[in-house]
């Protein structure tokens, strides 16, 4: 059993990492086209802006685990199988990234107006407000947020492996291959289904133990960056 907590949190670790590696290089793009090409951006485009946002809105109104049966022949295109890690990793990733990109862009807003008017009034270049402006002012906030996601994430990774374990009924989408792996299916597998609690247990710390320890490394860097401004 050790052999197995530790394949499932090595699995659950690769699943998240590569998740919010991808989230984080398209959400932060994401956000900034939402607040340049909005009301008073530097690149104002009304129908952009509105489509974009609509796009991201739908994204975000849709429960993980919906998402994730809608996007089993799209998973499959990707990677070739709808079960294991990597097979996980799309529709995390497709969820986190509108989730990340709007709390990127709530940091991105936040950003002194009147700083980039400066910038703006010494004939900056968009690109360089961009790079030495919004994106070194809203630093905090945007690894704030990003540690929120990956919390989330991790969240859905449980969800999706209780899934691939057939966590929906017999026959069901469980059957279908929807499975992750990581501790989500272990806990269910051999937590639930065998009813050993320790298993469970087990599980649950490891969760926490990853959750806090994400959260208190988030923290302290976004003080630290704070500090720096």
């Amino acid at each position: 059993m050790p052999e197995r907590l530790l394949q499932g949190l090595l699995d659950t670790l690769l699943m998240i990492g590569a998740s919010s590696a991808i989230v984080f290089l398209v959400g932060i793009p994401l956000a900034l086209v939402l607040v340049t090409t909005g009301p008073g951006g530097i690149f104002q485009a009304r129908l952009v802006n509105r489509s974009l946002g609509s796009v991201v809105n739908v994204l975000r109104s849709i429960p993980f685990l919906i998402l994730m049966v809608a996007l089993i022949p799209f998973t499959r295109l990707i990677v070739g199988t709808s079960y294991g890690v990597w097979a996980a990793v799309v529709p995390l990733t497709i969820a986190a990234t509108p989730f990340f990109a709007r709390i990127a862009e709530v940091s991105l807003r936040e950003v002194d107006h009147g700083l980039i008017e400066a910038a703006q009034a010494m004939g900056c270049q968009p690109r360089h407000i961009i790079w030495n402006v919004l994106l070194p002012e809203a630093r905090p906030g945007i690894v704030a947020g990003f540690t929120i996601t990956l919390v989330t994430m991790i969240n859905s990774s449980a969800m999706a492996g209780a899934i691939g374990a057939g966590g929906l009924g017999a026959g069901g989408l469980g059957a279908g291959g929807l499975g992750a792996g990581g501790l989500g299916d272990l806990a269910y597998r051999y937590g639930y289904q065998r009813f050993d609690t320790q298993v469970m247990l087990t599980v649950i710390i490891l969760l926490v133990a990853l959750v806090s320890l994400i959260q208190f490394g988030g923290d302290r860097l976004a003080r630290w960056l704070n500090r720096r401004l």
